[in-house]
């Protein structure tokens, strides 16, 4: 239990396919990449504050 297999992953991404189109896939995975690159700039800089 708790293991995503393949047809689950699939499933999951038809589902987002249908509620974010095709056209909005690539936007949300930049803004998803751009959170992620905020974050780590942020715990990076928090690291070193600490030192």
């Amino acid at each position: 239990m708790g293991n995503i297999g393949v047809k689950e992953l699939l499933l999951i991404l038809l589902i987002i396919l249908v509620l974010f189109g095709a056209r909005k896939i690539p936007e949300l995975a930049k803004s998803l990449a751009n959170g992620i690159k905020e974050f780590r700039k942020a715990s990076k800089e928090s690291d070193e504050d600490k030192q």
